[in-house]
């Protein structure tokens, strides 16, 4: 029997050599096999809930930063959900949650355990309470843990600490933002690093938005601290950006794309640097 891969892999020093930590949650591809078995729809069907290869241009941006990336598909289980986002459509031990009070991702079949990707319904069948349990301990929970571990041990390092969460998007509409910076309205990063992102943006004449389409989610809030000096910014990037044609393996535009993303990591380390050199 092969041995079962780990929920997430950690690439770079566990103990953070720098105040910036790097988080990659959705671009997982390993589709276990109860996954498989339960689709009524073909395997290919799951890809738009990827962020296919954005973590190929997370490491390929990475300097001495702590970058954990998840291995699962998001399909299993999505990472940028709270635990109780669950959907009684397609989990048994779902609680009742009344339709207005429902997130409008969960309402769109997008909750915990996804249940619709690109229009369609994808299982034949309700997935039990102790399946979804068993990834929620197995695969949620440590995912967060290592992310929050790594941020906690940043800000003792250095006196504060951000989290850059990296998403891929499909492009929007002709002439609108390339990449998206969310920081939940103002609520998960102070407006100066949020400001020195959109300056890295602006300087490699790619164009921005700041919350719109995408704001973040619970990786945001579940992380996010500012009073605590742990800051998290959401970074959603246009995949026509660095897959190829096809959107489907890393193209032509990757090692551009990578230089601007190590352009906005070095730039939200700079404006912590004073923070970080008085705390050492």
């Amino acid at each position: 029997m092969s041995a079962v891969p780990p929920s997430f892999v950690r690439h770079g020093p566990s103990d953070p050599v720098s105040p910036v930590v790097l988080s990659v949650p959705h671009a997982g591809r390993d589709y276990p096999l109860p996954l498989r078995a339960a689709l009524r729809v073909p395997l290919s069907a799951l890809l738009p809930l990827e962020d296919r290869h954005v973590d190929t241009l997370a490491l390929a941006a990475q300097g001495r930063e702590s970058l954990i990336v998840a291995s699962r598909a998001r399909a299993w289980i999505d990472l940028n959900r709270a635990e109780h986002e669950r959907d009684a459509r397609v989990d048994e031990g779902a609680p009742a949650i009344p339709h207005g009070a429902q997130s409008i991702k969960l309402r769109s079949g997008l909750g915990l355990v996804p249940r619709r990707a690109g229009g369609a319904d994808l299982w034949r069948r309700r997935f039990s309470c102790d399946e979804i349990r068993h990834r929620i301990e197995c695969d949620h929970r440590p995912y967060h843990a290592e992310t929050a571990r790594l941020l906690n041990a940043a800000r003792a390092r250095f006196g504060i600490a951000i989290l850059l969460d990296i998403h891929s998007m499909p492009p929007l509409a002709t002439g609108a933002a390339r990449i998206v910076i969310g920081d939940r309205f103002g609520r998960s990063a102070a407006a100066r690093f949020v400001a020195r992102v959109e300056g890295a943006v602006h300087a490699a004449g790619v164009r921005s938005a700041i919350n719109t389409p995408y704001a973040g989610g619970h990786v945001l809030d579940r992380h996010a601290r500012p009073a605590d000096n742990i800051h998290a910014i959401q970074i959603e990037v246009d995949r026509t950006l660095y897959l190829d044609r096809r959107r489907d393996a890393p193209g032509p535009g990757l090692d551009a794309t990578a230089r601007l993303l190590r352009n906005i990591i070095d730039a939200v380390a700079d404006e912590a640097q004073p923070v970080a050199d008085a705390a050492q």
